[in-house]
């Protein structure tokens, strides 16, 4: 299981942002069933968003992504860093060895 931390970067005014929130916070659900994200909130200002991920691949988070209504409509743009968390609060376990599906 590969590990992202995800940075959407608004590039429309919030106003157009708020009018996609709530079909990007059902999408944002869709990857929490399946146990793709373990976290995800706006930035302080809010000029973007924070998502932390899981995927077996950088390929399988960025079409996941695809699916952004934020990203369907244009208004984000996307940066995915991959990391090894080799320190994590032992409740965090299975999310990060993937023994949660």
């Amino acid at each position: 299981m590969a590990h992202f931390m995800l940075e959407i970067t608004y590039t429309v005014p919030l106003a157009q942002i708020e009018t996609k929130l709530a079909e990007h916070r059902a999408f944002l659900q869709a990857g929490y069933d399946q146990c793709l994200l373990l976290s995800s909130g706006p930035q302080n200002p809010r000029i973007g968003g924070i998502v932390i991920a899981r995927a077996s691949s950088l390929e399988a988070i960025q079409a996941f992504f695809a699916n952004d209504p934020y990203q369907i409509a244009n208004f984000a743009e996307y940066r995915f860093v991959e990391f090894n968390p080799v320190k994590y609060q032992p409740w965090l376990e299975e999310w990060v060895t993937g023994s949660v599906e």
